[in-house]
């Protein structure tokens, strides 16, 4: 049997739950898709992105968490390594979303920023959890 940390199973529970903000995420793909929403086709590609990019993460953050167990970090390192995955799948959307927001928006706004810091903090962990795993 697999024995799981409390932060893991914590975390697993969370990102298990947010799949389903996820999910109704792509319900307004849909909407934007039919026409019922009015977008641009920047608009229409930002959405995507950001929609995308939050299911991969949550995906990969359920494997993170999972796979910080295997390895002895501890602290802050454990944290970045089980968290950084998880924190980029807010982030980074929220960057898509943000900075398209507005009728008839063609280009982003300045929030396209968190599209970066979104990145950073993506490969803050999953560096962290590389190294933890190769040392472990």
């Amino acid at each position: 049997m697999l024995e799981l940390s409390s932060e893991a199973t914590r975390l697993a529970g969370i990102l298990l739950l947010a799949a389903v903000t996820i999910e109704s995420g792509g319900w307004y793909l849909t909407r934007i898709a039919r026409g019922a929403v009015p977008a641009t086709d920047f608009q229409r590609s930002f959405a995507r992105a950001g929609h995308g990019h939050a299911g991969m993460f949550v995906t990969l953050g359920l494997l993170t968490a999972v796979l910080t167990d295997a390895t002895s970090l501890d602290g802050f390192a454990a944290w970045v390594a089980r968290s950084g995955v998880p924190v980029a799948a807010i982030v980074m959307p929220a960057g898509f979303f943000f900075s398209s927001l507005g009728p008839g928006r063609t280009t982003p706004n300045r929030l396209i920023w968190l599209v970066w810091i979104g990145a950073a903090i993506l490969a803050a962990g999953l560096v962290t959890l590389g190294v933890g795993l190769l040392t472990a």
